[in-house]
């Protein structure tokens, strides 16, 4: 059963730095990824009140691993853009959600759309080596709102 959140957006600003580009002088694509793991990890801090290492604590898992993920590429950015990423649970389902990261350049275009599905995993019971999604708790999905 899919959850809509309401809709809390963290809004991180960055710089493109010149390591973030590549020869061509426009960021290399695997950077925006990382960019948009950093967000996600914004984005939970700021529900959560605390970083991961505390609410994953807290909560009894280990993190919250991706399984897939996506771009879409619109426009370029080049050495130092200034941009901002929006970032936005889309969906909760039993113990996986999908997150929406919009990076925007400083003239408001839309440069790249990033998808993302996580997991809320913790160890396995039988076998602490191995891990599965968890049910996320009601007030994690309600930190959202």
């Amino acid at each position: 059963m899919i959850r809509k959140p309401p809709g809390l957006i963290a809004r991180r600003p960055l710089t493109i730095e010149w390591g973030d580009c590549d020869a061509a002088g426009i960021v290399f694509y695997p950077r925006y990824f990382a960019y948009f793991d950093a967000c996600t990890a914004a984005l939970f801090q700021q529900a959560l009140g605390m970083k991961q290492s505390a609410w994953a604590a807290a909560h009894g898992v280990i993190g919250i691993p991706m399984v897939d993920t996506r771009a879409k590429f619109s426009t370029p950015c080049t050495f130092g853009d200034e941009v901002v990423v929006e970032t936005q649970v889309t969906a909760f389902r039993r113990s996986s959600f999908d997150v929406t990261h919009r990076l925007l350049r400083q003239d408001g275009a839309l440069a790249v759309e990033g998808f993302e599905t996580r997991v809320w995993a913790g160890r396995h019971p039988d076998d602490p080596a191995r891990i599965r999604g968890v049910t996320i708790p009601p007030e994690v999905i309600a930190a959202f709102g």
